[in-house]
Formats: C-alpha cells, structure tokens, sequence
C-alpha cells in the first residue's frame, strides 16, 4: 500500500501528506518508506495538505480559522462555517454578558448557546434549516428562554 501512496514530504521533509501511514509504518517496525518530495510552492503546499485529509484527516480548527482562507478552503472541499456579514460575532467575546447590546441598524446580533451532547445534533439540524428558509427564529427563542428560566 505504501508504494501506492508514498509519504509527501517537502524539501525539508516535513510530511505534508501521509502523517498516519508514516505512523502506522513506524509502529509496524518498517525502517523505509516511500517518499514523494514535493517542491512545490507554499500555496501548492497548503491546497495539497487540505485535500490530503479531507477523507480522513483530523483537524485543529483554531489553527485552520486564524490561519488559512475560509474561501480558498471552501474552493478545496472543506466546509467552514462563515458567519452572515450583518451578524456581529463579537458578543461571543463577552463570557460574562455583561455588555449592553446596541441593536441599532439592524444589525443582528449572536450569543452562543450551549446544549447537551444528545440534544446537539438535532438542534444543529434545526438551526441549518431555519437558517436555509430565513426564518427569524428570536422571538420563539427567547419566549423558550423564559419557560425554562421560569421552571427553574
């Protein structure tokens, strides 16, 4: 199998593609493996790290949002989540909510909501089809909101 997919490595040789299959041979014991050496520009270099483990691969999400371009990673196979140009994120950064939300221009604002790990499937599943159809999903949310806030 190795043959048939070599480990990618640049110049250097810092593997680009085949991080598992190198660490598979490793543990197997094998002291060679094939190697591709890709001289490839940088930008060829990160196109071909993404599709390399598009299938399979494990992802450091904050690396990929802070460092990589959501549109380029889009054009590659990679689906991000990019927020609505209109919906101002920075409320995420108030853990405590203590800032008061100006709602002038309408402007949409987010606050994040945590669920329980079996009610979060179904929920994001919810959200993705309210967000497809446009729906104002708000009002019932706080009215939601309320309820639970009043059993407690």
């Amino acid at each position: 199998m190795l043959e048939a997919r070599p480990i990618v490595v640049d110049p250097d040789f810092v593997v680009l593609g085949g991080n598992m299959r190198l660490k598979a041979a490793q543990e197997a014991g094998l002291k060679e493996v094939p190697v591709y050496i890709a001289s490839w520009e940088e930008a060829k270099h990160k196109e071909f790290i993404i599709k390399d483990n598009l299938a399979f691969g494990e992802w450091d999400w904050d690396m990929i949002a802070n460092e990589w371009d959501a549109e380029e990673l889009g054009e590659w196979g990679l689906n991000v989540w990019q927020p609505e140009d209109d919906i101002d994120m920075s409320i995420l950064d108030e853990v405590d909510g203590s800032r008061a939300l100006d709602m002038t221009d309408n402007v949409r604002k987010a606050i994040q909501v945590f669920f329980e790990a079996e009610d979060y499937e179904e929920a994001k599943n919810l959200w993705s089809k309210i967000n497809k159809a446009q729906v104002y999903a708000g009002r019932h949310i706080i009215q939601a909101m309320k309820e639970a806030y009043e059993q407690n």
